[in-house]
Formats: C-alpha cells, structure tokens, sequence
C-alpha cells in the first residue's frame, strides 16, 4: 500500500509539472498581445491572468477532463505507467518548443501521448500473451483507441484554428465597421476593453486546459483502485488549477515575442479583436467538453485579425512554422510516449 501511495504520489508530482509548464507554454496566448498592444505592462497582465487561470475549472466544470481521462484510450489498458510515459512525451516536447520559440500545443502532445502509450501498451500485452500472429492482430492494436473520444478531440483540435481564424477576421471586420466614425480616442476603450476580454479568455484557457491534467489525475486514481469510477476530486481540480496559475505567471517570455510581435505589430484594436474571438471559441468549447488547443485558437485570431485589415499584414512565414509544429505534434509526441512506455516496462515498476 506504501509503495501505491508512493507512486501515485510521484505521478501526481509528474502531471502538475506539465500543468505547470502547460500554464508557463501558454502564457503567451493569454497574454501577448495585451503586451504587445501596450494595454497592460507584463507584470500586470500576467497576474490577472494567472488569477483567473486559478478560478476559470471552478466556474465552468470538468467536461473536458471526462473527454480526456474516460473516452480516448480503452479502460482495459490502462495503467499509471501508460500515462506517465504520455506525461513525459508531452512534458519533452513542450520543453522543446518553448525553447524554439514556436507555439506548440500542449493538448495535441498529450493526446499524441496517450495514443502512442496506449498503442505500446497494447502491443506489449499482446507479445507477452503470444497474440500478435498476423496483420490482424497488429491491426486490432490500434482498437485500444476509442474511435469516438479519440474523433471527438481531433475534430475540436482541427476544427478549432479555422474558426479562430475566421471569428478574428470577422471581428475585425465588425469592429472596423462600428468605429469608423470614431475618433482615435477608441484606443483607449480598446485597450480598457483587453481587461475584460483578458478575464475572459484566461478564464476560458485555465477551465480548458487545466481540465486536461485532470482528466488524466483521475484516470491515474482509477486505474491505482483509489476510486471506484472515474471521477475528479475536488482536490485534484484545485491542485491543477494552482499549477497551471503558477505556471501562467512565471510567463514564458521567448513565446509572448513570438505571439505579439512576429505575425505583425499588433495594435489595440488587434488585441481586443483577438481576445474576444478566442475567448468566446474556447469557453463555448469548454462547455461542451471539447478539448481545444488554446495556442491554436490565439495564433489563428491574430492572423485572422490582421488579415481583416490587409492579407498583407499579415508574416505568413511565422504562420507556416508554427502550422509545421502544429502538424508534427501528435506524431513526434506520439512516438516519444511510445519510446517512453518502452523504457518504462523495461523496469521493475510497470504498474
């Protein structure tokens, strides 16, 4: 029982550093382009944020963390191992990429974690059982992935960057039409207005993706037998809440860069835009239980807005970088986690 509470309690310790780095990744969605706009100073921005990153899965559920921890990968394989060799795959890449300076996803690792452990996982069973014989039963491996949880996060994932894209472009349009008459004092409700919509989308960001590390907290306790179903405590919600608050307010400054001044320089009016399309996209998500990448959806509003204004605003070479990161991220991370889960089995503990 000792040795049980001892892993569960290191794995726990594992999955709040991805919520941490998960908060410290994606800072620079929340905040970079109230920085970059001048409507805040860092310091401000990111305490606001990291604030409503701690309150944001108290008010709005733990839909997503059920889509995460209960419908993606099939009860009957599912381990602490598996999932720590997810956590790790997701935990190296977004080390990766922030180093890079290219916003990546932190729920597309996680899925492509999950996936590529899982599929490890199944295919370590079935050589130990003696039944991996034919194509068949190395196709039959893939089954480990539920077909409807696994469609359900990749359509929210895929579908999310061109909504984000075209909810900025018509926000921007909106917005250019409501306020063409004003004079250019609209820039400081625009910037007064980043506050509100700031609340917002870390609001929306910190009930997303924090979800996303407790669902698979959960899914840890359940497969260990310290809960009879799945379920998220109320403890689990409040330690990945702290963790990603935390991590949101360290900042991860070489993204914020990337975010608020390589795409173009961004204005008030872009900011606002910005935020007020990706916040409505990811709480409307969040509601529904659909995991979206909060990196996705950013990046694609501010492209979106600046395309409103002129396509030619617009550094469609950063884009096409981070497009390329967007598209490896599930199978790089994919093949760590399996790589990882390998590892793993290798050594006395492989429960």
């Amino acid at each position: 029982m000792q040795s049980s509470l001892f892993w569960i309690g290191a794995f726990i310790a594992i999955a709040l550093v991805f919520d941490f780095l998960n908060g410290f990744h994606d800072a620079s969605n929340i905040v970079a382009t109230m920085i970059a706009s001048r409507a805040m100073s860092p310091v401000q921005a990111l305490v606001i944020c990291s604030v409503c990153e701690l309150v944001g899965p108290f008010v709005f559920g733990v839909a997503v963390a059920t889509t995460i921890g209960h419908e993606v990968v099939a009860g009957a394989v599912i381990s602490n191992s598996l999932i720590l060799a997810a956590l790790l795959s997701a935990i190296v890449w977004n080390v990766v990429t922030w180093y890079i300076g290219i916003p990546s996803s932190s729920s597309h690792a996680l899925v492509g974690g999950l996936a590529g452990s899982a599929f490890m996982t199944k295919l370590g069973l079935q050589l130990d059982q003696g039944a991996l014989q034919s194509m068949a039963d190395l196709a039959a491996t893939v089954l480990v992935i539920r077909p409807g949880g696994f469609v359900k996060v990749l359509l929210s994932l895929l579908i999310s960057p061109p909504l984000g894209f075209l909810a900025g472009y018509v926000v921007i349009k909106l917005t250019y039409f409501f306020g063409r008459l004003a004079s250019p004092r609209i820039n400081w409700f625009f910037k007064r207005g980043q506050l509100v919509t700031s609340v917002a989308l870390a609001l929306s960001h910190g009930a997303n993706d924090a979800q996303k590390t407790m669902g698979v907290i959960a899914m840890a306790l359940f497969a260990g037998g310290f809960t009879q179903h799945f379920a998220v405590p109320w403890w689990v919600i409040a330690l990945c809440a702290a963790a990603i608050s935390a991590g949101t307010a360290s900042g991860g400054w070489r993204l914020i860069k990337t975010i608020g001044g390589k795409f173009y320089k961004i204005r008030p009016v872009h900011g606002f835009a910005t935020q007020v399309s990706a916040g409505l996209l990811i709480i409307g998500a969040s509601l529904v239980g659909g995991p979206v990448s909060t990196t996705h959806v950013v990046s694609s509003a501010v492209m979106g807005a600046g395309s409103g204004e002129r396509l030619s605003k617009v550094r469609w070479g950063v884009g096409k970088q981070i497009v390329v990161a967007w598209i490896i991220t599930i199978p790089v991370t994919a093949v760590l986690a399996a790589i990882f889960r390998l590892i793993i089995r290798s050594t006395s503990w492989a429960g």
